[in-house]
């Protein structure tokens, strides 16, 4: 009994001293690894394993002959596109060791891009004109992605805490099990939050980035290509302070024709 609380107020002890490193072992979750220890040689190792896993998905996302397809096969290939496209970003060279950190850099590298943004840099100028409803999504789905990565770290370095406390108390060394296999449950659900974060984001360019146009006072471009253009050099601009096209128009003040308090005829609008 005396070892069970003395494990009880251990775990609880490293817990409240992981609070402030949370940020930190959540990174490490992202795959965000220090070289010291061996890690940098584990890093490009799971790196490779994540590479093979993607090029996995692109095969089976690829489609052979026309003349050979079954609706089968095309209903998997679609299947393995989505699950591409959500897990990992496009370059290979973006690719990160860890699956929570594949699904963070596929928002990052892909959310936005087929209107000519550059998300990391869009991101912030696009949130603050989003409509309540869609932020409301966005900031709920953001949530449940920090609390299941927090989850996950902490029950983590609990579990290895509590490894070390038992290491020589017999079968009480089991117990450490109980926080890993909590840690491993709660990192599948901060990817799977990742992925519905992602399509939050992407959803959110979708409905709103002409709103963001509209309040930097730009005109709205009359259709994709000129759209894409433009998004582009903002995008060169907040990223690298390049200086946009002097051709580039800004939108005429709307004028208002009647007063505020008047309805259309000049009468109340009551």
């Amino acid at each position: 009994m005396g070892e069970a609380v003395a494990l009880l107020l251990g775990v609880t002890l490293v817990a409240v001293l992981l609070q402030p490193f949370q940020l930190g072992l959540v990174r490490l979750l992202e795959g965000d690894w220090p070289r010291p220890f061996g890690l940098g040689l584990g890093a490009g190792r799971a790196t490779r394993r994540q590479l093979a896993r993607k090029r996995s998905l692109a095969a089976e996302a690829a489609l052979p002959d026309p003349g050979a397809l079954t609706e089968e096969r095309v209903q998997r290939a679609g299947r393995a596109g989505s699950e591409l496209r959500r897990r990992f970003p496009l370059p290979d060279h973006l690719v990160c060791p860890t699956a929570l950190g594949n699904a963070l850099a596929a928002i990052e590298d892909g959310a936005g891009r087929a209107y000519g943004f550059d998300a990391v840099a869009a991101w912030p100028r696009l949130y603050p004109v989003l409509g309540e409803e869609t932020r409301a999504v966005v900031d709920d789905r953001r949530d449940a992605l920090d609390a299941a990565a927090r989850m996950a770290a902490v029950f983590a370095v609990t579990g290895l805490a509590a490894a070390l406390l038992l290491a020589r108390c017999g079968w009480w060394l089991a117990l450490a099990l109980i926080p890993l296999a909590a840690a491993r449950l709660a990192y599948g659900g901060a990817v799977r939050a990742a992925s519905a974060y992602g399509e939050a984001v992407h959803v959110a360019f979708d409905l709103h980035r002409l709103d963001l146009l509209s309040a930097l006072c730009l005109e709205r471009p009359t259709g994709p290509l000129p759209e894409r253009a433009l998004n582009a050099q903002l995008s060169d601009l907040w990223r690298q302070g390049v200086p946009l096209d002097p051709a580039v128009r800004y939108a005429p003040e709307p004028t208002q024709d009647t007063a505020p308090d008047q309805g259309p005829a000049g009468g109340t609008t009551r």
